[in-house]
């Protein structure tokens, strides 16, 4: 496997420092440029174009931006691979990153096998394409994995995955919420190879762990409008359709601030 070099453009001085103790150890990544905002940035791409052959990239930089950098690398047609790493995540931004050329998108914090894990598929599939990665369904798992967490589910059991499965069916399809039952339990056990019983059972158990553990400043501001927290746990439907219903307020905010 050829090594892959790294440019990491990233004000975040501690991060790009984890990164390069991280990468020590292992024989087929290697920081070999750093740059700590836009401008910086634009110079080493333009002037060391041998030295690298994948890009990291912050958003949120003084002097010119993530974005400002992704369209200097459009507009010049440099034919190097990109990754964006930033905290900002909705569904304007990661639009206009996709558009920009960026290669894939990977929301702040991250682990940093993960991490390597997306440089080496991104360097070694030279066919992918910002429609073929779908950063923006990165994205919507992203925020989908972090509203879990925050409502104390756990990850180690069925009905994680089983909700995780039910709000991504409703994100993209809201009609499905009147049938809950005939369509979208089905449609989760024949992903996994269960049973709609099976289906339905987990994610009930999953929801009164999550009552016990969860965020609970997340869980009023999540259902307090749409279930009495202190009294009843929502109905499976409601957890999933919640859920889904604010992430697809949150993607479709304004841009703002990034």
């Amino acid at each position: 496997m050829e090594k892959i070099n790294l440019l990491v453009i990233d004000d975040n001085k501690e991060l790009i420092r984890l990164m390069k103790e991280y990468f020590k150890e292992t024989s087929s990544i290697d920081i070999v440029l750093t740059a700590k905002d836009g401008v910086e940035g634009i110079e080493k791409i333009k002037n060391n174009i041998d030295k690298y052959n994948l890009i990291l990239l912050d958003l949120i930089m003084p002097n010119k931006d993530g974005l400002e950098v992704l369209k200097y690398i459009k507009k010049e047609k440099i034919d190097k691979r990109v990754i964006v790493l930033t905290s900002y995540n909705t569904q304007d931004m990661i639009r206009k990153v996709a558009e920009l050329g960026a290669d894939y998108y990977i929301l702040k914090p991250f682990e940093l096998d993960s991490l390597q894990e997306k440089i080496i598929e991104v360097s070694n599939n030279c066919s992918l394409t910002s429609e073929s990665i779908n950063l923006y369904n990165n994205g919507l798992q992203i925020s989908i994995t972090k509203a879990l967490h925050e409502l104390g589910v756990p990850s180690h059991i069925k009905g994680y995955q089983y909700i995780r499965e039910g709000v991504t069916l409703v994100y993209h399809n809201p009609k499905i919420v009147g049938g809950i039952t005939k369509e979208l339990y089905p449609e989760i056990a024949k992903k996994y190879h269960s049973t709609t019983s099976r289906v339905e059972r987990a994610i009930r158990h999953a929801i009164e762990i999550s009552w016990n553990r969860a965020n609970w400043d997340f869980m009023e501001e999540l259902f307090g409008y749409s279930v009495d927290i202190d009294r009843a746990k929502p109905t499976n439907s409601e957890f999933i359709v919640t859920i889904a219903d604010k992430l697809r307020l949150d993607f479709n905010k304004p841009l703002m601030n990034y």
